[in-house]
Order: C-alpha cells, then structure tokens, then sequence
C-alpha cells in the first residue's frame, strides 16, 4: 500500500529544503478539523514571523501522540535522525544537570518539528549564544475563576504602567487561551534568578496598585477571584507558549502578539491557525521590532531590595526544583496551619 507521505519544499536562509510530512491528513484539531498538513503550512506561512520570536532559542516540543485530545510529552534534545540543519545548544537545568537542547533556526527546522508531532512551541528567554542570561522579562497574567478577559487587560495596561516607570518597554500577546503574556525586551546581563526577582519586584508593585484585582499568592487557595502574576514562568527552564505557537485547545487558537492600541478590543478566540496567516500579511507583526531596544533591570532590583529590607523576600518556587535559598516553606498554607 502506497504512502500517504508527501514532502514540502520550504524555503529558507540556505535555499529550500525538503522536508517529509508523513500521515499529512491526520486530524489533530477534531473540532476545528485541521490537520497536520494544515499545521505545516501554517508554520510555513508565520516562518518569519516565529523565527524571530522563538529561534535561536533552546526550546522543548510539545509533542502529541494523537491529535489535541490525547496525550503529549515536552522533547528538549534532538532526537536520533534529526537533520543536520538542527541545532543544538547545552544548558543547565535547576537539578544542576547540563543537557543540548533543541534550537530551531530556519523554516524548514519547524516544519520538521511538526513532522515529529510538536503543535506548541516553549523557548527559553535567554538566548542559544548565552542560555544561562535570559534577554526577555516575561510575566503570565493567569486568570483566576471568577475573572474575565477584560480583567486581564486591565491588568495587563497597568502593568505596562509598571515596567515604564522601571524603564522598560512592554510588548502583550494572547496566550491562546484566557490570559496574556507581556514581554520585555532587556540586556542579556543578569542570571535567571535576578530576572526572577525583577518579576516579582514587578508584580508586587502591580498588586499593591491592584489588590483587589491582581495577586502575588503561589497557592490557589489564597488567590480568590484575582489575576495570578505568574512569577515562576520566569524561572529557568520555565517556558511559556511562544509567539506565533499553537495551542492544544479544541479551536486551534494561536499565541498571538498584538499591539496595546488594540487590546481593548481583541477577540483571543479570533487568532487561529486559519486566521493568523491573514492577519500577518494584512496588519504585520506587532512584534518585529521587540528587541531592537533592551532595558535594563537595575530599577527593579532597587525594587526587590526595598521590599526585602521591609520584610518581603523570596516566594514559593516550583515544587521540582531544589529547595531555595530564602524560601519560605513549600506547604499549602492551609495544611501548614491543620494542628498535629
């Protein structure tokens, strides 16, 4: 029985490469009924626009056994029978392990990842050239139940707010599902844990602006009806939906970049993998010129130091990473008050 396989020729920075979508009509959106071809061409068609965002990067793949529904594991190395255009870069994890790491560099290389079944993209913020010094400030605005996504652009304006006055320029997407991502770009200076702290420093001054709207607080419990600033996505090897990534929701929606005079009235379900494409050549990439100006974090830090000097130090990390200096202890708050 003949193959279905077919290959797509993807031009790039070396001229095209062949590369080999096999079982190219497998439904991985069954609800929106796209493809894994359709996933192809997608990531053809926002090539650039992705590669500048996300490549040069070390990244994990998000690769699924079935289509959004079923089950998915996160590949970092290269596996065996990569192409020789795929890159490569060791970096050292919180466990202390050094490991390579994939680093996706031209079209043909994300094509290839989703021959090998990725559909979401999660780079580090640092950069293959200086993995252990992140170029990116990050924060994840989450809504919580009782939220809405009006709640999280407001958040998401004041926050903007926030990182000018500390010197930096923000830059919003969609996170592809209820939240948004804000991003700023800065000097590849300072080690991901001082970035930590610049984040947290960040969002702790947007919850004192907004507590009754935003919150600081590690445990569900005590997040009640706010937006979470997600400080650990800025952790090492902590990685959030790229730009331009799809997400394994039932619509196929996209992790979109848009600009702050449109994000009043932005449609998060509007951004697609059959919309995207469109919206790239019609209104252009919000975000292409993200890195063409870096901050830097010395006022934030001035920030950390102050609300340590007043009794506000580390908070909760994530419960795989080793026990941090300064951390207060890794226990629910309510179990942690349940008398003996």
């Amino acid at each position: 029985m003949a193959s279905e396989a077919i290959v797509l020729e993807v031009d790039g920075p070396h001229g095209a490469r062949p590369v080999r979508i096999s079982s190219p009509s497998r439904v991985l959106w069954p609800q929106a009924g796209l493809t894994k071809l359709d996933l192809a061409r997608y990531l053809v068609e926002v090539a650039p626009a992705f590669l500048r965002a996300n490549g040069d990067r070390p990244i994990s793949l998000q690769r699924f056994t079935g289509d959004v529904d079923g089950e998915s594991f996160f590949s970092k190395n290269p596996p065996k029978g990569a192409p020789d255009y795929l890159r490569s870069v060791p970096v050292v994890y919180p466990s202390g392990r050094s490991h390579p790491q994939l680093v996706l560099d031209e079209p043909a290389a994300v094509v290839w990842a989703a021959q090998m079944n990725t559909i979401v993209f999660h780079p580090w913020a640092s950069r293959a050239g200086a993995p252990d010094l992140p170029d990116e400030l990050r924060i994840d605005l989450d809504p919580q139940p009782g939220t809405t996504f009006a709640d999280v652009v407001v958040a998401a304006h004041a926050l903007r707010t926030v990182l000018g006055e500390a010197g930096l320029t923000a830059f919003v997407k969609t996170s592809g599902n209820r939240g948004l991502h804000v991003f700023a770009p800065i000097e590849p200076a300072h080690e991901f844990l001082e970035v930590r702290r610049a984040v947290i420093a960040a969002a702790r001054e947007l919850e004192r602006r907004m507590p009754e709207q935003v919150t600081t607080a590690w445990w569900k419990e005590e997040r009640g009806a706010r937006i979470f600033v997600d400080y650990n996505q800025a952790n090492r090897d902590r990685t959030m939906a790229g730009a331009y990534s799809p997400r394994a929701l039932p619509a196929a929606p996209v992790s979109t970049p848009v600009t702050w005079a449109e994000l009043d009235d932005v449609d998060p379900a509007a951004f697609t993998v059959a919309t995207v494409p469109e919206r790239l050549r019609t209104v252009g990439d919000p975000w292409e010129d993200l890195h063409a100006t870096a901050g830097g974090i010395e006022v934030l830090r001035q920030w950390w130091e102050r609300d340590a000097q007043a009794g506000l130090g580390e908070l909760p990390f994530p419960p795989d990473f080793p026990k941090m200096p300064g951390e207060p202890p890794r226990v629910q708050p309510s179990r942690a008050r349940r008398p003996a």
